[in-house]
Parts: C-alpha cells; structure tokens; sequence
C-alpha cells in the first residue's frame, strides 16, 4: 500500500518524503473500517482509494488559493481530509448534513490529531459562516447549477469556487452561459484511465 501511494505520488509531481504518507494510510484504514457498517463510500478496495479517492483530491493542490477553504458535501472527507493534510498550514471548514458522516470525520479528526479543520453539520443553503473564504469546493457534489444555486451566498468576485466533476462538465457548463460567472476547466491528471476528471473553476463577475 505504502509504495502504490508513494509511486502515485511521484507521478502527480509530489515528493512523497514532504507528503503525510502515514496519515494517509490511517485514513484509508478508517475509512475501510466505517465502510463495513455505514457504507461511506463506493469504492471500497483500498488500491482504488489511493488512485481514485487521494490522488483524485491532491490533483487540485495547485488550485486552491488563500488561507480558508471550505469543503461543501464532504461527505467522507474528500477532498477536504486529503488536502488539509497536505496543507497544514491552510484553515479548511468541512461541510455534510449527513451525521454518519460527520461523526466518521470527527474520528479520524480525532485519530489523526488534525487542527486545521473544523467540522460543521449543516445544510449547504442554511449554512451561514463567520468569515469569508477564499476558496470553496466540492466533488461530485451537484450539477453545476444546482450547485451555484446553493453555494451562491458564499460565492463572490473576490475568491472562486472550485467544482471537481467527470466528463460530463462541458454540458453543464452550457446551462451556465447565462449566469454573471467567469468559467474555466482545468484536466486533472489520474492514475486510472477509466475515471477522468475536470475542474471547472467559477468567479462570479463584478
């Protein structure tokens, strides 16, 4: 397991002696334990947790901007765990209305001693944070209107929000076109040839 993880990480660019390896594999062990009984995740083989769950988060490592983020629909952690991992020195909120989840998220909180993450459970649309952030993000959260029509008191012309989506994002963006938004896509590199995925990152303009 050890040298999948470092392997993917050397060919996402990272040097796996600066990256938390060893949270990482806690993580992925909880993550396989709470798995049996509350079904957290689909994919449930520990090598595709690597490929398709971290990997997968540490690909927009170089797209997130500022010193607080918010994780929305984080469900088991992804990407909000992975990244805050990666980025202590980052304030990440993390985001779910479902309590199974936030109660597995406040375990390995807990088991992995993470102080740069607050765990919050709450609907998107009545959440109402106490300071602004910088970037906002999500993964296979929502359609992309949906998604704006929920984050959309969040979203201002002075940080961005960051959709992680499969292919399927170019007809989304489509039903965006009349919206007051900036809209970029970015490709994001993976290991599994069988899940490629997008960032679409929208700035509302002013």
């Amino acid at each position: 397991m050890q040298d999948l993880l470092e392997d993917e990480l050397n060919n996402l660019g990272l040097i796996p002696e600066q990256c938390p390896c060893d949270e990482y594999l806690i993580y992925i062990q909880l993550l396989e334990e709470w798995n049996q009984a509350y079904n957290l995740t689909a994919i449930k083989e520990p090598k595709q947790i690597i490929t398709r769950h971290i990997i997968n988060s540490l690909s927009v490592l170089p797209y997130i901007k500022g010193m607080h983020c918010l994780d929305v629909g984080t469900g088991a952690g992804l990407p909000g765990i992975v990244l805050a991992l990666a980025q202590p020195d980052k304030k990440w909120v993390l985001l779910d209305n479902s309590q199974k989840k936030v109660r597995f998220l406040r375990h390995v909180k807990h088991q992995l001693c993470i102080d740069n993450i607050e765990i919050i459970q709450s609907r998107i649309e009545e959440y109402v944070p106490t300071i602004s952030f910088d970037t906002v993000i999500c993964r296979a959260f929502a359609p992309l209107k949906r998604l704006l029509q929920q984050t959309g008191h969040l979203v201002t012309s002075s940080n961005q929000l960051l959709a992680m989506k499969g292919e399927a994002a170019d007809d989304e963006i489509q039903e965006l076109a009349e919206h007051n938004f900036q809209i970029k896509i970015f490709d994001l590199p993976s290991s599994d040839l069988g899940a490629k995925s997008k960032l679409v990152k929208i700035q509302k303009l002013n």
